[in-house]
This record gives C-alpha cells, structure tokens and sequence, in this order.
C-alpha cells in the first residue's frame, strides 16, 4: 500500500503555473515516476498532458446541471464551476496516451496514474468515473511484475487551491470508495536519482518445427512465444554492476554519481529451448541478435538487485514494444498491399513490405529486421526513448516527444544511439543456421557462384592446351626412363 508520495517540485510548479494561466476549466493527464511496493512509496517525476483527441475533442472538460431544463451543459469558464459540477473524460483516449507514453520510458520509470486539474466539487461528484480512468491507464501501461499494485491519482484543485494524492488498488473491484488518501509532499526527486546503463548483446537460436510452416501460426505468435522463453532465461541472468558481482546477501545500496555499467550473463540453456522434441520435425532455426541498450534509474534507499530487475524487464518490454510497431506497420500496410496484389507477392527493396510477414505463417526463409531504440535527455541527466523503423529518420519521432512529452522540440544532435547492432530475426535452415562459420550473406554468396562460374570457364578455354601438355610431359618421362635403363645395363656389363 502506498503511504507517501514525494513529487519533484521544479517540474509540479511548473505545470501548476501552466495550468492557472491556461485558463482551462478542467485538464486530465498522466503521472509519471516510480512506485516502490518495498518502501510503500511513491514517487513523482512530471505529468504529461493527454493531448485532444483525433477529432480535436478536449479529453476532460466540466458539465453543470441546469436545474431549469434539467440539461447538462458544457462549462468552459473555470470561475463559474458549481456544486453540481462533474466530469466527462474520454477514458478510453487517456488510456491510448497512457500506453504510448509507456513505451517511451526506460527501466524503472512508467506510468504510475493520472493527473486531475479541476474544482473540488466537480471532483467529489466523479469519483467513479476517476476509479475507472486510473483502472484504464493500469490495464493500457504495462507495470512492472515486481512494482506496486496500485496506482496514483492526482488532484490539482483550484477552487480551493490545493494538491491531494490519493491511491487505487487495482486488485479488487473499481468502485467509488476505491480512492485512499496519502501523504503528499514536493521534493527534490530528480537528483537523487542513481543512472545505470546496461548493453545487452542478444544471440538466441531456437528451432523451427514443421508445423510452424505448415500450420496457422503466425511470426509474430512465433516471436512472441521466442521473447516470452528469453524473459525467462533473462529473469535467471547473473548482474554484474561496474564489475562486481550483485549478489542477493550483499545487497547495499548504490551511492555513487557516476553512471554506473551493467552487465548481464544469461546462463547457457537453463530452460532448455534449444532442447528439439522427438514429435517434431526440425526444419529450421530461428536466429534472434543484436544489441539492446537499457537506461534505469534507482529511488534512494533502494537496492540494486531493484535496478537490475528493472534493467531485465526494460529489455524485454523492449523487445516486445519493436515486435509490437512491427506488426502495426504490417496492418498499416496491408490495405495498400491487397490492393495491388503484385506488390503483396513480391519483395519490396525499400524494405516496407517485409513488415507484412509478420501476419502471415513462416513458409520460407526470412530477415526481419527490428526497430532501434534512439535515446533523448529529459529530466536532469534522465533519459526517454523511441523506436525508429530503419527507413525513417528522427523527423518521424520528433513530434511523439513534443506531443506525448510536452516537451521543447529536441534536435538531432540530442538524439543517441548507442544500439550498435541493432535487433533482427532471421529464419534459416537448419544446417545453415547451425554451422555459422559457413554462413554467408546473399551477396557473399552471389560472388562465390561468380567465382565457381569464372573458374569453370577457364578451365573450359583451357581444357585443349591442358591435354597437350599432359601428352608432352608423358613422351619425356618415358625417354627419361629408357635413357636410364640403357645406362644402368651398361654399367652392369663393366663390372
């Protein structure tokens, strides 16, 4: 249960002095910071805005009975709020703009609920409709396995004006009574914050059975069943953090300033997926590598066995979040695709269609390639993400931070890089996969044929002058043998 919430205070007055001067009668929004089920505390980083809908529709807006014609009424001016005031919230949007934001945070920081700036009448008579607009935010941002389960709602009264936080539980029924009061203050948060890094090399070969050929199973069913076998094997990973051992009897807290390095060691085989069943047919192997660069950050008083469990989910929540905007492009494409059904059958060199695959079940040998996870400084020395399609460029991400962030527009230099390999999937045949000092690229392989081709018609052009050296070298050889015959005999009649 979540007793005390401490949020940064540069950053809530701030959207306390924004919001005043906005003039808006009523705005909902998203908490993001960190809720630890071990202290029984919460904490609070910035709130981000939940933008209008895609018709241009407020998310929250004020509605006052008018008791002569018995008819709600939009209110849009924030003095003449009422007794009788309460709230309509687009629950379903705040939930969208909760589950994008979510895959822009890095290990240990989500999604932890929902902001309210509105009347204090307005808010006593929607309590119900709050209950469920956290439960909403809960189901569409995924938190933590190990983290709390409740979640924060936010109330920013200006009539009066005052700030109280109250908690959800998650695990029983929404109800109107589901919102407890807690402790609240502001606080320095941000820079007691201790950064930690983690490169993450990939490299998982898992067989291909017949029937994922054959049968209805999709890639993306595939992939997600190969990363759900990785989260497991990645969950019994040994840490090392700034090369020593993280160990569970000696697990202090992380003091330094320094950023600190992670460093994971997957123990070989230890779910046995590489394990083949004697009812399956192996056809293939699937090979899933590269690089995937995790940030998390670690709450005072924590331990670090904490950041390391955040840094495991981080990659995996990563790497379903790429399989995710991969199968979203494929349905976004699809429509073109099944209108032009040349387009649908052949290989796309600009690499969209193979996007496409996803959807469909593996019949034949395939490279996927992943998004990359590009990283850009937010809150003192904090980081926030997103992931680029290898197609496009960081125009197409700049917008998400301003719109989902409200954020000021970052520049290309402020993006980083740091996955130097990036995540893909490749489907192989067995032996191919298997017998990786063999293995060679589509072009490697064009040029060795090449070379086979260039080496055949050499020995074609040359097969004449071949065989009459052969029959020269014979005719000497054999004068040679009768020359000494005849100077042995010789020999031998002298003595």
């Amino acid at each position: 249960m979540v007793k005390g919430v401490v949020g940064e205070e540069e950053r809530l007055s701030l959207a306390e002095q924004r919001l005043s001067t906005s003039g808006e009668p009523a705005e909902v929004g998203l908490l993001i910071g960190k809720l630890s089920r071990e202290s029984d505390r919460g904490y609070i980083f910035d709130l981000a805005p939940t933008p209008s809908n895609e018709t241009g529709q407020r998310t929250c807006f004020l509605v006052n009975k008018d008791d002569s014609n018995n008819k709600k009424k939009k209110n849009t001016n924030p003095s003449n709020s009422s007794p009788s005031s309460s709230l309509v919230i687009d629950m379903d949007w705040v939930a969208e703009h909760a589950r994008e934001v979510s895959r822009m945070m890095v290990g240990g920081i989500t999604v932890v609920g929902v902001y309210l700036w509105a009347p204090e009448a307005a808010f006593k008579n929607s309590t119900l409709l709050l209950s469920q607009t956290v439960k909403g935010v809960a189901d569409a941002a995924p938190r933590p396995k190990n983290g709390s389960d409740e979640m924060l709602l936010l109330h920013i009264s200006y009539s009066p004006r005052r700030w109280t936080c109250r908690s959800c539980s998650l695990s029983s029924n929404i109800t109107s009574s589901s919102l407890r009061p807690c402790d609240f203050k502001m606080g320095r948060v941000l820079n007691s914050l201790q950064a930690f890094r983690c490169i993450y090399k990939l490299d998982m070969r898992l067989p291909v059975f017949s029937e994922d050929f054959s049968g209805t199973r999709t890639v993306n069913d595939i992939l997600r069943d190969t990363i759900s076998i990785h989260a497991k094997e990645l969950k019994d990973a040994i840490a090392m953090v700034d090369g020593d051992l993280v160990t569970v009897t000696e697990d202090l807290p992380c003091t330094s300033d320094k950023l600190h390095e992670v460093e994971l060691l997957v123990p070989f085989m230890k779910h046995g997926s590489l394990e083949a069943s004697n009812r399956k047919e192996v056809v293939g192997v699937l090979v899933f590598c590269g690089t995937v660069c995790s940030y998390s950050y670690l709450s005072p008083k924590e331990p670090v066995s904490q950041v390391v469990a955040d840094i495991k989910e981080d990659i995996t929540r990563s790497l379903r979040t790429r399989l995710d905007i991969i199968a979203e492009e494929a349905e976004r494409e699809m429509p073109a695709a099944c209108r032009d059904e040349s387009e649908t059958n052949s290989e796309m060199p600009d690499g969209k269609s193979v996007y496409q695959m996803i959807l469909k079940p593996l019949r034949k040998e395939i490279v996927l390639p992943f998004p990359r996870r590009v990283f850009i400084p937010w809150l003192t020395g904090s980081f926030v993400c997103d992931y680029l399609l290898p197609s496009e460029t960081f125009e197409a991400v700049r917008d998400h931070f301003v719109e989902l962030l409200s954020i000021d527009t970052p520049t290309d230099d402020s993006f980083m890089e740091p996955e130097k390999e990036l995540p893909n999937l490749t489907a192989r045949s067995f032996w191919d996969a298997t017998t990786p000092l063999y293995r060679a690229s589509d072009d490697a392989v064009n040029k060795r044929k090449s070379r086979v081709e260039a080496v055949k018609g050499d020995a074609n052009n040359s097969v004449t002058s071949g065989n009459i050296k052969g029959i020269f070298a014979a005719f000497i050889l054999l004068i040679a043998v009768i020359i000494g015959s005849l100077l042995f005999a010789r020999n031998s009649s002298e003595l």
